[in-house]
This record gives structure tokens, C-alpha cells and sequence, in this order.
């Protein structure tokens, strides 16, 4: 059976049609990255305006901790027709998750517009998914329906490589980015080598011209990284110690706004325009909680948090241990509500959550600033995506040069997230199953 399937997979791989997907894949980079700059430089700039330029015209030294009330109900009451109107209504949920079908070109277009109104003005999303499927349905365009149809396989592949491509450029590596579509693929042998190729030749590509577009226009490329991070050591017993039940914290906190997160898709299904404003105001009610708790800007709370990660990591001591419980309490809140209602990624803000609850508990007797943030970090990604492989190797480029020290902790942290957050998951939702069962069938 072994040597059937070796033979297959050769043959496959030299036929022309694998060639000419592997060619197209390639090329495919280069447009997907090139639009996914152009939206990652838009949405910053739009950013930059909202939470920054037009405070200070307005005469205020930083977002005032009124300043997300107006710009989460202005996002709200412009999402609301996107997501009721338009063809892909906005992109899937958030808290569906990454995966599903490939985003059709016509869908493209609603999900731009829908991240483009949202994300800027505060909500507490990443700009993952939106790239994914921009990427996706770019790549679709480069073959037609008919050929599709004939040939299954192609749709999916290309547009796992157009997804890849894209978020390859957010992520610091495009390595990540292929590690993120396998292992989610949940693919093994020859399928799995099918799938790779396509993919990492697009994130390579588009990487390389993400970074070098970013480089040559000066514009800010917005991926997901640490400039300066906390010199770490080998882990010793006592960040085992805590990080084992740090890891479970972490992912029972995840798990929660996942849940809250399911209650608000399920209110938004039922009347989307109205509860999508409603739900944004919720979003810019916790912000503004987290200011009037704290006395600090809004600004740390809101946004998908990675100009918030790359502070706390350069400059933990800057933080109480109150605001960044105020923070995980507060941005969890709103982040809960974000992906049931608004669009976009919810990797990024988890990220944040995790750092900040490591960082909490660094000063822990035995454990240290440095451990808690790697910790904090794996064991978010990990919980938040199920995807603890990736979770390492997101921690590991996140954390640099420092990642072969912090590593050993990495993975168990990991490990200990995604366990966690898979036993929590089935006791939350073995009641609903229950229920679910004793119906009578129609």
C-alpha cells in the first residue's frame, strides 16, 4: 500500500497539470501580496487617523476614554449593511474560526470593505481572516469556473495557496503561514505533500515581495511582531511549575470569549443589522471601561493589539499587574462580543491576552517576566486555533532570538493550552449535544 501511494504521489507530481498548479501558485504571490499590501497600509493609515491624528486635532494628547463609544456605533451602523446586503456578507463569523470553502472573487469585495469599516475604528479583531480570503479569492480569479468544476481539487488548492500567501505577510514568517494551512488542512501522506508545495511556494513569494514593497514605500507593513522582547534563560522548575497552570488559565479564558462569542453569533443571526450595532456599542463600552478602570489610553484595549504586544514586550515593567488584568478582563470582553458580531481574525487579540496574562504572573515567586510572555504566547495561539504546532512555531518567530532558550516551555505550554481548551469545549457543549439528541425527529 506504501509503495502504491509513493508511486501515486511521483506520478502526480510529474504530470503537467501538478506543474502548471505549482507554476500558477508562484505567481499567485505576487498579486495577492500586492493587494494584501495595499489593504494592510490602508488599514493602518485609517488607524493612525482614527486613534491618533483626529484626537489631536481635536486638541487631546491621546484617544480621550470616551473616544470608542462613537467610533465602535459609527463602525456598527456601517457594517450593518454589508454584512445583510452584500454577496459574502462581510466574511465568515469569527468565531467560526479560520477554515471553510474558499472566498468566491465576487464575495472579495464585502469582506474588504467590511474589515475596512470595522477594524480601524476599534474593533478587537485581527486582520488574518479578511487577508485569507482577499488571498483566496484573488487566487480564484486565475482560473475559471468550468475548470473548477472539472477538476475539484483545483479550487481548494489554489485557494488555500492564495489564503497563504496572504497571511504569510502577517505573521512575521512564511513559514508560519504554511504550518497554519497543513496542519488545519488535517492532512497526512501524499495528500499532505500535494498541499505543502503550492503553499509554501506562494508564501514564499509573497512574502518576499510583501517585505520588499514595505521596504521600498517606508508605508508600515503591519506584521505580527516583537522588535524587542525580554531576554530569556532556560527554563528551570519553577516556570513549569507556574507555566503548566498558567498554560490552563490561559485557555479557559480563551474558551470563555469563544463561548460568549457563540451566544452573540446566534443573537446576530437572528436580526444581523440591528444587533451588529448593538453588539459594536457593547465592543465600545468595554473600551471604555478599560480606560475609566485604568486611567491609560483606550487605544491599548481596542485594535487587533499588536501595537499593544509590541509595548508590553518591550516594556513589561510599565504595567501593573491591575492593568493587565483590567486589559484581559476588558479586551477579553469586547473581544468576546467582536467575534460573534463584527468581522475579522481572531488570532491577534488572543495573542494579546495571553502575553498580558503571562506578564501578570511573571513576577511570581520562581517564575520570570521572560517565561510568562512565552508561555502566555503559545498557550493563546494554541487554545484560540486548536493548532498547537503552529502555536510553537508563531511563539518561536515572535519570540526571535530568544526562542531556543524559552523553547522546552513553549511546547509544553502548548501542549497544555490545547488540551485544556479541547476538554473545555467538549464539557461546554456536551449538554447542547444532549439536548440536541432527546429531540424527536421531524
Amino acid at each position: 500500500m506504501a509503495e502504491q501511494a509513493a508511486a501515486g504521489i511521483r506520478e502526480l507530481l510529474r504530470s503537467p497539470g501538478y506543474g502548471r498548479l505549482l507554476l500558477v501558485s508562484a505567481l499567485v504571490g505576487v498579486p495577492v501580496s500586492l493587494a494584501a499590501f495595499g489593504f494592510v497600509s490602508l488599514e493602518h493609515e485609517l488607524q493612525h487617523w482614527v486613534w491618533e491624528s483626529a484626537p489631536e486635532a481635536l486638541g487631546y494628547g491621546r484617544a480621550p476614554w470616551w473616544w470608542p463609544l462613537p467610533a465602535l456605533a459609527l463602525a456598527g451602523l456601517l457594517l450593518a449593511p454589508i454584512v445583510t446586503r452584500m454577496p459574502g456578507r462581510g466574511g465568515h463569523i469569527p468565531v467560526h474560526g479560520l477554515g471553510g470553502p474558499p472566498t468566491l472573487p465576487v464575495e472579495v469585495p464585502s469582506v474588504v470593505l467590511a474589515a475596512l469599516v470595522s477594524l480601524p475604528l476599534g474593533a478587537v479583531l485581527g486582520p488574518e481572516a479578511p487577508l485569507m480570503a482577499v488571498g483566496s479569492g484573488l487566487a480564484l480569479l486565475t482560473v475559471s469556473r468550468a475548470r473548477r468544476a472539472a477538476n475539484p481539487r483545483v479550487g481548494p488548492m489554489l485557494g488555500a495557496a492564495g489564503s497563504t500567501a496572504a497571511i504569510s505577510t502577517i505573521f512575521g514568517s512564511p513559514l508560519v503561514a504554511a504550518v497554519m494551512m497543513i496542519e488545519a488542512a488535517g492532512l497526512g501522506g501524499p495528500q499532505l505533500t500535494l498541499l505543502i508545495l503550492p503553499c509554501l511556494l506562494s508564501a514564499g513569494v509573497g512574502a518576499l515581495v510583501f517585505t520588499g514593497f514595505g521596504h521600498w514605500t517606508g508605508l508600515s507593513i503591519g506584521a505580527l511582531a516583537l522588535p524587542v522582547v525580554p531576554k530569556a534563560e532556560l527554563p528551570d522548575a519553577g516556570d513549569f511549575l507556574w507555566g503548566v497552570p498558567l498554560a490552563v488559565l490561559v485557555a479557559v479564558v480563551m474558551v470563555a470569549a469563544q463561548t460568549l462569542g457563540h451566544r452573540f453569533a446566534a443573537f446576530t443571526a437572528q436580526r444581523t443589522a440591528v444587533w451588529t450595532v448593538i453588539c459594536a456599542v457593547l465592543v465600545g463600552l468595554c473600551l471604555t471601561g478599560y480606560a475609566v478602570a485604568t486611567g491609560r489610553s483606550p487605544e491599548e484595549a481596542a485594535l487587533s493589539g499588536q501595537a499593544t504586544l509590541g509595548q508590553l514586550a518591550a516594556d513589561p515593567q510599565s504595567w501593573s499587574v491591575g492593568a493587565l488584568l483590567a486589559l484581559v478582563v476588558f479586551k477579553g470582553l469586547g473581544w468576546g462580543v467582536a467575534l460573534g458580531s463584527l468581522r475579522g481574525g481572531p488570532i491577534f487579540p488572543a495573542v494579546l491576552l495571553g502575553a498580558a496574562l503571562g506578564v501578570a504572573v511573571g513576577g511570581l515567586p520562581g517564575m520570570g517576566v521572560e517565561a510568562g510572555l512565552a508561555a502566555g504566547l503559545a498557550a493563546s495561539s494554541a487554545a484560540v486555533t486548536r493548532l498547537p504546532v503552529t502555536s510553537t512555531v508563531l511563539a518561536a518567530a515572535l519570540l526571535g532570538d530568544q526562542a531556543t532558550d524559552s523553547m522546552p516551555l513553549v511546547i509544553v505550554c502548548a501542549v497544555v493550552a490545547f488540551l485544556t481548551a479541547s476538554f473545555v469545549h467538549r464539557v461546554a457543549d456536551a449538554p447542547e449535544a444532549r439536548q440536541a439528541s432527546s429531540r424527536p425527529a421531524d
